[in-house]
C-alpha cells in the first residue's frame, strides 16, 4: 500500500508525559499561594515560548517541552480550582488554615508552622500542608493543647497561634 494514503498520527514525534497527581482534597490556598501559582504559570509560558523542541543536536528537547506542557497544564488546573482562604478578623482562638502556630516538642524545642495549601507547602521554610498528618492534627487546636500525629513520637504543646 502506498504511504500517500496512510493517515499519519497527528502526535507523531511528540512525547507524552503522564499528568502530575492531584489530590482529591479542596484546593485551599492563601493569597501567597495564588501569587505563587500565577508566577509559576507565567514562568512556564515564558519557558515554552523560548523553548525550541527541534534544536539540532538536542535529543532531550522534545522531552523537556513535554514536561513544560505537562507542568503548565497542572498549574493551570490548580489555579482554576484554587479556593482563596483569607484569615478572619478578630482574635484567633484556634488553629485554622492560614494561621501560624508555635509548638514546643518534648525536648523543649520550639517550631513555628503556617498552615497553607498543598502546593505552597515547604516544611523547611515553616509552611505546612494543611492536609499533612501534623496539619490535620493541628486544625482546631487551641493554646495549651497537646497535639500528636504519630503514635511513636511524644505530643507537642501549642504555645501560640497568630494570623
Amino acid at each position: 500500500m502506498s504511504r500517500a494514503f496512510v493517515n499519519e498520527d497527528a502526535t507523531q514525534g511528540q512525547i507524552e508525559i503522564p499528568d502530575r497527581a492531584v489530590s482529591g482534597r479542596p484546593n485551599l490556598v492563601t493569597a501567597n499561594g495564588i501569587k505563587m501559582m500565577d508566577e509559576k504559570i507565567a514562568s512556564l509560558r515564558a519557558a515554552l515560548d523560548a523553548h525550541d523542541p527541534d534544536a539540532p543536536g538536542d535529543a532531550t528537547a522534545k522531552e523537556r517541552q513535554a514536561v513544560l506542557i505537562r507542568d503548565l497544564r497542572y498549574w493551570q488546573q490548580r489555579r482554576s480550582t484554587a479556593q482563596l482562604v483569607t484569615p478572619s478578623e478578630g482574635p484567633i482562638d484556634e488553629v485554622s488554615f492560614g494561621t501560624s502556630v508555635t509548638l514546643r516538642d518534648a525536648n523543649g524545642q520550639q517550631r513555628t508552622y503556617r498552615l497553607v495549601g498543598e502546593d505552597e507547602a515547604d516544611p523547611t521554610a515553616g509552611l505546612l500542608n494543611w492536609t499533612a498528618p501534623l496539619g490535620e492534627a493541628l486544625l482546631g487546636a487551641v493554646v495549651g493543647d497537646e497535639v500528636s500525629f504519630d503514635p511513636s513520637r511524644p505530643p507537642m504543646e501549642v504555645l501560640r497561634i497568630e494570623r
